[in-house]
């Protein structure tokens, strides 16, 4: 065979295997053409239950925390609940085990309960209003203020008082506690001047105990009323009306870290 047929042969060779490969290439290119880079990431989809973890609110005390006087029903607390909600759009849980006329005597009871102490586990705040009924007494507070009495009257219920907070810190010691000062209903009245000095010592000697305590919060009400208390109660010029449990309701919303 000629060496020009060889050189043919091996040219012609050499073109159907660059024929081939050129086909094989664009047949991969082809392939993956449409492919991404990346195999796709799957997307969780996170519903507004997973995405939000709700609060857990228990109220404890007398007729403040129960509401009595306010015409819609709500009080302070769902006033404050109906706050949380708008502000930080998360669902609230809220257990109120309020009881009209409570004394802090009966209260101590109360948190000793076992359904009370395992309400008072799950809460991440806790609403607290008591000693009202221990120094008014259904009116009686205003003849014997003055006498040796009102004394003893408060050393009792500072007593309970710090028996309370130790049963709340006991079985929660992380939540927040917000303890509800008082007003003086009778700021108006002939011995309203003398009623006030009173309340303010309470009030001091209150928030001195609950001082001893973590994360528990004295929350003063006192000045709220007594400028324009009659424009603030009920009918029964005792209990806060509307306005006056929202006046109770923005003063605790405005000491919450949203």
């Amino acid at each position: 065979m000629s060496k020009n047929v060889i050189r043919f042969i091996t040219i012609l060779a050499v073109f159907f295997c660059l024929l081939w490969a050129a086909g094989l290439g664009w047949a991969v290119k082809e392939y993956y053409a449409g492919k991404p880079d990346q195999a796709p990431q799957r997307t969780k989809v996170v519903t507004k239950t997973e995405n939000q973890k709700g609060l857990t609110i228990v109220a404890l005390g007398d007729s403040l925390t129960r509401g009595t006087g306010d015409e819609t029903g709500k009080g302070y607390v769902g006033d404050l609940v109906d706050e949380i909600k708008q502000k930080t759009k998360r669902p609230v849980q809220l257990t109120n085990l309020g009881i009209n006329g409570q004394r802090s005597d009966q209260l101590k009871k109360q948190v000793q309960q076992m359904e009370v102490q395992r309400q008072l586990e799950k809460a991440d705040v806790i609403l607290l209003t008591i000693g009202g009924n221990d120094l008014f007494r259904g009116g009686q507070g205003l003849i014997d203020f003055q006498s040796g009495d009102i004394a003893a009257i408060e050393k009792k219920y500072l007593n309970n008082l710090k028996f309370i907070f130790q049963q709340i810190r006991k079985h929660n010691d992380h939540a927040n506690v917000f303890f509800i000062g008082l007003y003086n209903p009778f700021s108006e009245m002939d011995q309203g001047k003398e009623m006030s000095k009173v309340i303010r010592h309470w009030n001091y000697d209150s928030a001195e105990v609950s001082a001893a305590f973590p994360k528990i919060v004295f929350v003063p009400t006192f000045d709220l009323f007594e400028l324009k208390v009659n424009d603030y109660l009920y009918s029964d010029k005792f209990h806060p009306n509307t306005k006056g449990y929202r006046l109770i309701a923005e003063r605790v919303a405005s000491l919450l870290t949203w």
